[in-house]
């Protein structure tokens, strides 16, 4: 921990666990330590960062000034995985909000995060230690294998055990506004503060509001096809087009749920992985970025995975698999 604080305080960039995956940290309020980041991923410009913090008190050196909901949703969700977006204090380096006059900020839930983060005495400045655009990392292995030789240290913590990336709230806009699915349910938060819009407010890209929004995110080098419908028509299509793969010679690997009907037993050959049982959705999501590490690492060429619902936990993973795939095909009417 000492040795991690002290290349934070230097400019130095450490890969840390969080309780969602694995984050790539500098010092938010080094402007040079923080393009660090940027160059180490390979990340976009425009693409900003999630600062995080240790303590509520700590948002003073990072936010200019806090909406009205900010205390109530920090009561209720932190430390967890639970972003949101202030109004930017004038001590964050301007890479981390990428030219924006908002910040985005969580206080994670992790024990060696936030021990991290206090050793350091500074907020800490970290997107997913991954390259930019590949699977996120929720193991040091993971960032290793992406990562290694471009930072000055991995902590590893174990792997990460929600598996997707936070929930992101954009506060500046009224009423609040989901920017991105995650770990934390829309459904927790409006029950806590009512209302909530949904998407990026009007007239501003949404491709640079919050992190994790680019249409094309947390990519596999396999061509991920992602069957959105029904269980009985996903297993149907997921045979049709595995044996399809097959045929013209491609390693083909499926992402399956156990008790689905969208489970079917492969082909010899097929590579599978299994993200856990259906309707256990906490366990698909922990599992769904190791899996298909796995499957690229295996030499799958071709993957395919059906969707595992679309409320609570699921409409992040569903929003990850989007990101992700090469190709998204529909049943009619869905």
């Amino acid at each position: 921990m000492a040795r991690a604080a002290s290349i934070i305080r230097a400019g130095g960039l450490v890969a840390f666990p969080t309780e969602t995956v694995y984050g790539l940290g500098a010092n938010a309020l080094d402007q040079a330590a923080v393009l660090r980041i940027f160059a180490a991923k390979e990340r976009a410009a425009h693409d900003p960062l999630i600062v995080h913090i240790a303590a509520v008190e700590d948002l003073d050196a990072v936010a200019a000034r806090l909406p009205p909901l900010t205390g109530q949703l920090a009561a209720r969700f932190w430390p967890g995985p639970l972003t949101l977006v202030v109004p930017r204090g004038p001590a964050v380096a301007p890479a981390v909000s990428a030219g924006l006059d908002t910040v985005a900020v969580r206080m994670p839930s992790h024990a060696v995060a936030l021990a991290v983060i206090r050793a350091a005495g500074v907020p800490i400045a970290a997107p997913s230690a991954n390259r930019f655009m590949h699977t996120s990392a929720t193991t040091a292995a993971h960032v290793r294998d992406d990562l290694d030789g471009r930072i000055d240290l991995i902590l590893d913590g174990g792997p990460a055990t929600v598996g997707v990336e936070s929930t992101v709230l954009d506060l500046c806009s009224s009423p609040p506004r989901l920017l991105r699915p995650g770990a934390i349910p829309v459904e927790a938060i409006v029950a806590v503060i009512g209302e909530v819009a949904f998407g990026p407010p009007p007239a501003v890209d949404a491709d640079v509001r919050a992190p994790g929004m680019l249409d094309r995110h947390y990519a596999p080098r396999a061509h991920l096809t992602y069957l959105v419908g029904e269980s009985p028509w996903a297993a149907a299509e997921m045979r049709r087009r595995t044996g399809e793969a097959i045929a013209r010679g491609v390693t083909v690997g499926q992402l399956l749920t156990l008790g689905s009907a969208a489970a079917p037993v492969p082909p010899p050959g097929v590579l599978v992985e299994v993200l856990g049982n259906e309707g256990d959705i906490e366990t698909i999501a922990a599992r769904l970025y190791a899996a298909i590490r796995s499957l690229d690492e295996r030499g799958a060429g071709e993957v395919f995975v059906a969707q595992p619902g679309s409320a609570g936990l699921a409409r992040a993973v569903h929003d990850r698999l989007t990101r992700a795939a090469s190709e998204i095909v529909r049943q009619d009417g869905v």
